[in-house]
């Protein structure tokens, strides 16, 4: 499987270590009214999706940059992938 690396272009997956769903990025606002509830449905809480999905991959054995990679979960088809930082930005994550 080959994951189209923005920086890089495609790199085998074997260089990467998954991590998990990518809604991980969207980390709960401490100091909201239910912060206890949403730290827990984040730390304990996960889907297990059939279909597209975004997920988390650690460049391992690269350069060590984190990806947030579109991938369908029943074909394993990679869709594409972009840097954490940049989703993190584009979506507010705290």
């Amino acid at each position: 499987m080959l994951i189209p690396h923005p920086l890089l272009g495609p790199r085998n997956a074997q260089e990467f270590t998954y991590l998990g769903d990518a809604q991980l990025l969207r980390r709960p606002d401490p100091q909201a009214p239910d912060a206890e509830a949403a730290f827990c449905d984040y730390v304990f809480q996960r889907s297990n999706p059939a279909g597209v999905h975004q997920e988390l991959w650690f460049h391992e054995q690269g350069d060590r940059s984190w990806l947030v990679v579109t991938r369908n979960t029943v074909t394993h088809e990679i869709l594409g992938a972009e840097l954490a930082c940049d989703v993190a930005k584009r979506e507010g994550a705290q």
